[in-house]
């Protein structure tokens, strides 16, 4: 006969060491991401200041992006891009509105560095899925939606291993993954690979385009 016992210990175990995990990684993001704004301050003012004077006001960036279990929340970037329209109003295409100063900080991936505030308040991580579009919510698989186990990153295993020049297909499946082997020490190998991948400015975007097309379901 099974010891039911037994089960039920195992089970709270379990519990407790997911929960012993998930303080760990806040307390590592916590201590990780202040350090990281302290360095940067200067470079963040910089940043901010230049923009200002190339883009005008607001310098930064708020979309609403979906986070852990699907909750939206507002993501900060560094603007990179102008608000040209065309003669019936409508914006201009990506490729056209991306400055030269956009293009820099986005090669580096300085326009992400505000998003240290987003881990600081709990609704980001520094490693996991990118977050997304609240509107590709409906057209994930059931599997791809469990990328929205854990907390959105500022980097993951998918920019690690392609970035935007690899499918939606394929990010989805390298999110899945790394929801299924998390650890601190993953995430302090990816953060690694990600300074080697900003630095050799590798899986930037696809060619020609200045940002990724939208996901419009598997196959899409």
């Amino acid at each position: 006969m099974v010891d039911v016992a037994c089960l039920g210990g195992s089970a709270t175990a379990s519990r407790s060491h997911a929960i012993v995990k998930r303080m760990a990684k806040r307390i590592f993001d916590l201590l990780i991401s202040c350090a990281l704004l302290i360095i940067f301050f200067p470079l963040l003012l910089s940043l901010a200041w230049l923009l200002y004077a190339t883009l005008g006001p607001p310098v930064l960036f708020r979309p609403v992006r979906c986070g852990r279990h699907g909750k939206p929340f507002l993501l900060y970037k560094f603007r990179s891009m102008t608000d040209e329209r065309d003669a019936n109003g409508e914006l201009l295409d990506n490729q056209l509105r991306l400055t030269a100063v956009g293009r820099f900080i986005r090669q580096l991936s300085l326009d992400e560095l505000p998003q240290l505030v987003n881990v600081i308040r709990g609704e980001m991580s520094l490693v996991g899925p990118r977050p997304l579009l609240m509107e590709y919510l409906p057209l994930y698989s059931f599997e791809q939606a469990r990328r929205h186990e854990v907390k959105p990153g500022i980097t993951g295993w998918a920019q690690v291993n392609g970035r935007n020049a690899i499918n939606w297909e394929e990010k989805f499946s390298l999110d899945v993954w790394y929801v299924d082997h998390r650890s601190l020490w993953l995430d302090c190998y990816i953060l690694l690979l990600t300074l080697l991948k900003v630095l050799r400015r590798e899986g930037i975007g696809p060619r020609g385009h200045a940002t990724v097309e939208n996901f419009r379901g598997s196959g899409g």
